[in-house]
């Protein structure tokens, strides 16, 4: 993975809206960055201008849709969270996580799908 997926905390944030609502016009996105990140109108289409020349969105007619899925950014950044962390070790990671925690019989039967559907043969 490369950094070309790093977001900072408010590119994230904006992303998120972007995310959430695509495709929408780039008055509503303005509309909602100042509702739920208190922004004015110059810094979203700062940041929106920023995301957009790094190849995230595209802003075209003044509708605002994703190049980049989000499941890509936060698949980037659990594995450079889990490498800077946990030296690249998952069950490293899970102990940590789970430390004092409990999970439900069907949880911990969700998991073990998950985990065998991912199993080197």
């Amino acid at each position: 993975m490369s950094e070309e997926l790093k977001l900072c905390e408010s590119d994230y944030r904006l992303a998120c809206i972007i995310w959430e609502n695509e495709p929408l016009g780039s008055g509503d996105l303005v509309k909602l960055c100042q509702k739920n990140l208190g922004w004015k109108k110059s810094t979203t289409y700062t940041v929106l201008k920023k995301l957009c020349d790094r190849g995230f969105f595209k802003n075209e007619d003044a509708l605002v849709t994703s190049l980049i899925e989000k499941e890509q950014v936060q698949k980037y950044e659990s594995e450079q969270f889990i490498d800077r962390t946990f030296g690249g070790s998952l069950p490293g990671f899970i102990a940590a996580f789970m430390n004092d925690k409990t999970i439900s019989k069907q949880e911990a039967e969700e998991l073990k799908k998950l985990i065998d559907s991912y199993r080197e043969v």
